[in-house]
């Protein structure tokens, strides 16, 4: 296991003219990594949080390393607590900021630095970052394709922004939720996640999204998310062999 705990994580400082200031960002660098090689990257909303409670280094060096996973990069990006509902939220203050800066300012930046151009971009996020990656994907659906949803706050404005979609053929989309998380408390109430991710399903269904769907036993924390990240991550990337 000595092996898969070893990794490179690189720290940036992602300067952005729509959030008016630097974002810190940890770049994860896939074993063997090789700057003459092009390869796909992940990108996280609380990225601190996928990178310690979610562990999503370690399982991708493992993934790449014991499955022959085809190797990727992992880009973790930074919030504050005090404005995550208002930069991931739909009807937040700072969201469209936010898209703003993910899709025009960190794009551009990451991939002038490594060696990912023209490659599978995957977002990822849970709860309200699994919110701002869908909504993300669905203002730029050439840059992200693939959504990677863990226990995602799907709630009335997500499924009207679905429901002004004619087609969705273009979106591969994985998403889970716990059986246990159907009364989660939160700063806006009590939310029956089941019961939302249930309305989103049938609305991606509807608009021939390319959908992965999963329900099983689990509450709405990290413990229950990191067991299901290496299907999520099996789901984009193939296996090349060892």
């Amino acid at each position: 296991m000595s092996d898969y705990t070893k990794r490179t994580i690189v720290k940036e400082e992602v300067p952005s003219q729509h959030l008016q200031g630097t974002r810190s960002v940890k770049v994860y660098l896939p074993p063997g990594y090789n700057e003459l090689v092009s390869y796909p990257v992940v990108y996280c909303q609380d990225g601190s949080d996928f990178f310690t409670m979610g562990r999503i280094a370690t399982i991708a060096t493992e993934l790449i390393l014991a499955e022959g996973m085809e190797p990727f990069l992992i880009v973790g990006v930074s919030v504050e607590r005090s404005k995550r509902t208002s930069e991931y939220s739909a009807t937040g203050a700072r969201n469209e900021a936010y898209k703003r800066f993910f899709a025009e300012e960190l794009i551009p930046f990451i991939e002038s630095r490594y060696p990912v151009q023209n490659r599978k971009r995957v977002i990822a996020g849970d709860s309200l970052g699994g919110t701002v990656s869908l909504h993300l994907a669905l203002d730029y659906p050439d840059l992200f394709p693939h959504v990677l949803a863990l226990s995602g706050a799907f709630l009335q404005p997500t499924l009207e922004a679905l429901c002004l979609e004619s087609d969705l053929s273009w979106l591969n989309l994985w998403m889970i939720v716990g059986l246990e998380e159907t009364s989660v408390e939160t700063h806006m109430g009590d939310i029956d996640f089941v019961h939302w991710n249930r309305l989103a399903k049938d609305a991606f269904e509807q608009k021939n999204a390319r959908l992965h769907y999963c329900e099983k036993p689990g509450v709405h924390t990290w413990g229950f998310w990191q067991k299901e990240l290496p299907d999520g991550l099996r789901h984009f990337f193939p296996t090349v062999g060892l």
